[in-house]
């Protein structure tokens, strides 16, 4: 799995946000830190469905970007997110669990308007981002 490095950066009073100096116009927010790799996650996702695949730079690389060390110094930090590229093609899975969880489940996804499939890729892309 590829991971980018994107610079997370949070002014008092406002929300986290996070670009990335190898994916040009691809940035996300979140007004919590735990929040911000699921949701940049995400945005490496939409923004690659459009644009052809390319290699991230090594962590080194990024903290010697000139364009990055102004960040950096004024208070950013890197983060690493992984990239989950989505197919656009599904496929069935076969998954065992307990009865209870799959009700707590299943209950969890009709509170929140989704299917039971679409909430665990849910948690999942959330999870994998973690």
């Amino acid at each position: 799995m590829r991971h980018f490095i994107g610079v997370v950066h949070h002014e008092k009073g406002s929300g986290w946000g996070i670009h990335f100096p190898d994916v040009p116009g691809c940035f996300s927010a979140a007004d919590t830190l735990d929040e911000l790799p699921a949701k940049a996650s995400e945005a490496l996702s939409f923004w690659f469905e459009d644009q052809p695949m390319i290699e991230p730079r090594a962590l080194e690389l990024i903290q010697k970007d000139l364009g990055c060390i102004d960040y950096l110094t004024s208070g950013a930090f890197l983060m690493a997110i992984p990239l989950v590229a989505l197919t656009g093609r599904t496929v069935k899975a076969n998954l065992t669990m307990d009865a209870g969880l799959l009700q707590a489940i299943d209950a969890a996804a009709k509170a929140r308007g989704m299917t039971r499939s679409a909430f665990l890729a849910d948690i999942a892309r959330r999870e994998i981002a973690a």
